[in-house]
């Protein structure tokens, strides 16, 4: 069964019509298949029309749909010979990033991405996908021996931010993560990044300071989340609506500001309606990067990157 934010509760009533229709125990002398064909005509284009209007505050339920695609089904999906590795050589495994070497499209990558897990248990063990100090220094030692083999990186990113436990500040979470940035800039190799669904705070930045940053098309990317920017500013949770209006953090409003690369749509309904689809165009779309960045040399990637950033801190003197 579907799970359905509240904005589709018009869609929901329609396909739950249809679905009872499909299983009306009727007469063989009565054909109800051309009312279930216009019903199902209806539903796709109210489908359609819904998420061509979606307001930000929808596009962050579209982008927390459990359902959704996660990191682990990109790489089941799109890597072959899949490797994983653990381990930060220092404190720990953080299961909350999951990463490893493999092949993408005949090409030897690395691979690395935040993992939210698809059930209770699954999700308690990957942390809900916010990375300790020690994700962020597995993923730097990665991409460091990534550079070393001259091996492109792939990140995928999903969180809703840093975890902002207690233990994982007293272990230097913000050092990591600048560190983790500091390792994505000084790389000599591409550095492909794609926000397939939260991308929250420096837990993400930590991975997505690449040389394409690619956004799906119902993904949000932030400096902190609704919820939390409600909170500081209005010191109220329901003030989310408006905070998510006033953070710009869609994939639209985003390219327009040039802060992502490359827009990546989704199927009629969003990525979690049909996974497969929407995996395979994020595969597309990295190949396409990938072919852009593989010929330039270790330093114009450098210098590609560090403009690419540097460039969004600028403002007109006028």
């Amino acid at each position: 069964m579907p799970t359905y934010l509240d904005f589709e509760k018009p869609i929901a009533e329609l396909e739950g019509k249809i679905e009872e229709l499909r299983h009306l125990d009727t007469p063989g002398d009565v054909n109800i298949a051309e009312e279930v064909g216009k019903l199902q005509s209806k539903a796709d284009r109210l489908l359609s029309q819904t998420y061509a209007k979606l307001s930000p505050w929808d596009k962050v339920q579209v982008a927390r749909h459990p359902d959704r695609p996660h990191a682990s089904h990109f790489i089941e999906r799109l890597i072959e010979d899949f490797t994983p590795l653990a381990g930060d050589r220092a404190f720990a495994e953080d299961a909350a990033i999951v990463a490893g070497l493999g092949r993408f499209r005949r090409r030897s990558v690395m691979i690395i991405g935040n993992e939210k897990g698809s059930d209770t248990e699954s999700r308690v063990r990957h942390n809900f996908g916010m990375a300790r100090p020690e994700g962020y220094r597995k993923a730097r030692r990665l991409m460091e021996l990534a550079d070393h083999f001259r091996l492109p990186v792939i990140t995928l990113v999903d969180t809703a931010g840093a975890y902002p436990g207690i233990g994982a500040e007293e272990r230097g979470q913000a050092e990591a993560i600048a560190r983790s940035i500091e390792a994505c800039l000084g790389l000599r190799v591409p550095l492909i990044s794609v926000i397939i669904g939260e991308g929250g705070s420096g837990g993400a930045i930590a991975l997505a300071s690449a040389n394409r940053v690619l956004m799906m098309e119902h993904a949000i990317y932030s400096v902190i989340s609704p919820e939390g920017c409600a909170s500081i500013l209005w010191r109220d949770g329901e003030a989310a609506q408006q905070a998510a209006e006033a953070l710009r953090l869609t994939a639209q409003d985003l390219f327009k500001m040039k802060v992502v690369d490359t827009i990546v749509p989704e199927p009629a309904g969003a990525a979690h309606r049909d996974r497969a689809a929407a995996i395979d165009a994020v595969g597309d779309a990295i190949a396409d990067a990938l072919n852009e960045t593989v010929g330039l040399d270790g330093g114009a990637l450098r210098a590609q990157r560090r403009e690419k950033f540097l460039e969004m801190g600028k403002t007109p003197l006028e």
